[in-house]
C-alpha cells in the first residue's frame, strides 16, 4: 500500500495551505461578540454584497447556520417545509425542534428537490387545530442527492410559492458556491430567490471553521441572539474569519477542478459491473450502490482502506467519495489503478 492516504471521506477533512495560514497569522481582530473584530466585519460585509442581503452572522458551524436561521424566521410552533433528505432534517439533531420548538414537514421529491405539484397541500390551512406554515427550506447544492445542484428554474419557482404565500425561503448552500461555479449562475441571483442563504467555509472551500448566514438586518439581529444564546459567540474570530477571506480569494474558481476529478470518479464505477451510480455527478460528491450479489458497503470501505483509500459508507448499499483540495493529480493516477481493481474484486 502506497504510505499517503486518499481521503475521499468528505471535503470537510482538507488542511488549511500554506497560504492560508500565513492569512490567519496576519490577522487583524478583536472581540467579535463585542463588534470590534475587523476581520470578522470584512467577511460579514463581503458576503452579504455577494449575495445583496442587508448583513451577515459569522458562524461556527453549517449546522449552527441553519439553526439560526429557522429560529430567527419563525416562532415556536411554527412548521417548516423541507425535503426528507435534506441535511437539516437528518444530520442537525433535531435543532430546529429541540431549541426552537418547530415542527418540521418532510416531503419526497425528486433527488433532494421538493415536488412543485404537491407543495399547495403542504401549506397548513389557518385553522386552531394545525400549526402555522412559517418557512420552506431548500438545499443547495444537495448532499444526499449526489451534490445535486438546485435547478435554477425549479428555485424561481419555489420562491415564487412561498413568496405568494407569505411565507420565508431558507437556502442551505453549505455548498454554494460548487453550484455557482458549475453553472455561472451569480451568487446574487440565488441570493434574490431565498429570504436567508447559509454557506460553509470549511469544505470545498479549505477554510478550517467557520459558515456565514446572510439575511436582511432584522433576522440577523435576531441570529445574533440565537448565537449567543448557543454559545455561539466567538471572541477573537478574526484569526478564523481570515482563513474565509482566503478561501474566497483564492479557491473559489478552482472548486471546478474538484468537479472534474468527481466525474472522473464517477465514470470508473459506471465502467462497473458490481456497482452503478446512485445519482448523475454533478459537482464534488459521488455516491454511488452496490448491484445485486456485490458486496456492501462496509466491504467495499474495507478494501479499499485496505489499499489507503478512505469513503464513507453511506448506509447498507451505498458508498460516498467526495473530492476537494487535497485530492491532487497523482491520487487520482493511483484511483485510476486501484478503484476499478477494488470493485472488480
Amino acid at each position: 500500500m502506497d504510505e499517503r492516504i486518499i481521503d475521499l471521506r468528505s471535503d470537510t477533512v482538507t488542511r488549511p495551505s500554506s497560504g492560508m495560514r500565513e492569512a490567519i497569522s496576519r490577522a487583524e481582530v478583536g472581540d467579535d461578540v463585542l463588534g470590534d473584530d475587523p476581520t470578522v466585519k470584512r467577511l460579514e460585509e463581503r458576503m452579504a454584497r455577494l449575495l445583496e442581503k442587508d448583513a451577515a452572522v459569522y458562524v461556527p458551524s453549517g449546522t449552527m447556520a441553519n439553526t439560526l436561521a429557522l429560529l430567527s424566521q419563525t416562532s415556536p410552533g411554527d412548521e417548516v417545509i423541507l425535503d426528507r433528505r435534506c441535511h437539516i432534517f437528518n444530520y442537525e439533531v433535531a435543532g430546529a425542534s429541540a431549541v426552537g420548538g418547530l415542527q418540521l414537514y418532510p416531503m419526497d421529491g425528486p433527488a433532494g428537490l421538493l415536488p412543485l405539484a404537491d407543495l399547495p397541500s403542504a401549506v397548513r390551512p389557518a385553522n386552531i387545530h394545525h400549526p402555522r406554515t412559517a418557512l420552506v427550506a431548500v438545499e443547495n447544492t444537495h448532499n444526499r442527492a449526489g451534490g445535486r445542484i438546485y435547478p435554477i428554474d425549479e428555485l424561481e419557482a419555489v420562491s415564487r410559492f412561498a413568496r405568494e404565500r407569505r411565507l420565508r425561503v431558507h437556502m442551505d448552500g453549505a455548498r454554494l458556491a460548487n453550484a455557482s461555479v458549475k453553472t455561472g449562475i451569480p451568487f446574487e441571483r440565488y441570493g434574490a430567490l431565498a429570504d436567508s442563504i447559509s454557506m460553509c467555509f470549511s469544505k470545498g472551500l479549505g477554510a478550517p471553521v467557520g459558515s456565514i448566514l446572510v439575511s436582511d438586518a432584522a433576522t440577523i439581529d435576531r441570529a445574533r441572539v440565537w448565537r449567543k444564546r448557543l454559545g455561539g459567540g466567538m471572541r477573537q474570530a478574526g484569526i478564523l474569519a481570515a482563513a474565509c477571506l482566503y478561501a474566497l480569494d483564492h479557491n473559489v474558481a478552482r472548486l471546478a477542478e474538484d468537479h472534474e476529478r468527481a466525474a472522473r470518479i464517477g465514470r470508473m464505477i459506471e465502467a462497473s459491473h458490481r456497482f452503478r451510480l446512485t445519482f448523475p455527478v454533478e459537482t464534488n460528491i459521488v455516491i454511488f450502490e452496490a448491484v445485486e450479489g456485490a458486496p456492501d458497503a462496509a466491504a467495499v470501505d474495507a478494501a479499499l482502506r485496505r489499499e489507503g483509500i478512505l469513503a464513507l459508507p453511506f448506509g447498507g448499499r451505498y458508498t460516498r467519495m467526495v473530492t476537494h483540495l487535497d485530492i491532487h493529480d497523482e491520487d487520482m493516477e493511483r484511483l485510476d489503478r486501484v478503484l476499478p481493481r477494488v470493485l472488480a474484486g
